[in-house]
């Protein structure tokens, strides 16, 4: 039985898109760059807030730019990061279930580590209780090094933990960390890309969650 599962947060949990577009359109006018659309945002996401910003600013961009697009960026985040945010219908009804049935649950997430704290604290730490994000001293998705720690402050044994996310970086991470993945359809990528980049197992609804989570070979 799997009686731990991992989640990404952006997209899989939250609904994050509209406050990391308006601050990536604060940075771009800010610095006088064209603004980019919701899909171009939608279509940057996975990799962090860093590549983020990488693929939003013009090409071209000189270092020093980069760098003050950026901190624009980062500080407009920290302060709206909750204007619009907020779990995907049917998301609380799952933890809730999950977290019922004596299953750990945890976050791993590309995103900076004090708005991943902020925001598990703000909904999920009554069924969540690690959360990691982005930090200096451990590699960003794909690597598995924060899905191992989190598996190692959970005390979870690798053939009875999977994990769950919205994205080919999702899809890679679960692959190096040796853990089953499932890829979910209401976040920032749609069915065909995830089954090219070797989904296994997709669902469409977080309630269809915990039937895919049993029916997973460990």
């Amino acid at each position: 039985m799997i009686d731990t599962i991992i989640f990404d947060l952006d997209g899989t949990l939250l609904n994050t898109l509209d406050d990391l577009a308006h601050s990536v359109n604060h940075a771009m006018s800010q610095m006088g760059f064209p603004n980019r659309t919701l899909p171009e945002v939608r279509s940057f996401l996975g990799n962090g807030v860093r590549n983020l910003m990488q693929q939003a600013v013009p090409e071209g961009t000189d270092e020093a730019a980069f760098e003050q697009a950026f901190t624009l960026f980062r500080a407009h985040y920290m302060e709206h990061c909750m204007d619009s945010t907020k779990p995907y219908d049917g998301i609380m009804g799952v933890l809730k279930e999950l977290h019922g049935q004596g299953r750990k649950l945890g976050i791993v997430s590309n995103k900076m580590q004090d708005a991943v704290t902020e925001l598990n604290e703000k909904f999920f730490s009554q069924y969540v209780s690690v959360a990691i994000g982005e930090s200096a001293t451990v590699r960003r998705k794909p690597s598995p090094d924060s899905v191992l720690l989190a598996m190692e402050r959970l005390d979870a044994r690798s053939d009875r933990t999977a994990y769950v996310g919205d994205s080919e970086v999702d899809i890679l991470t679960a692959r190096n960390a040796g853990l089953p993945c499932v890829s979910v359809l209401w976040g920032f990528r749609d069915r065909e890309f995830l089954l090219e980049k070797g989904a296994t197992c997709v669902v469409d609804a977080p309630r269809k969650l915990p039937d895919a989570l049993d029916g997973l070979s460990v």
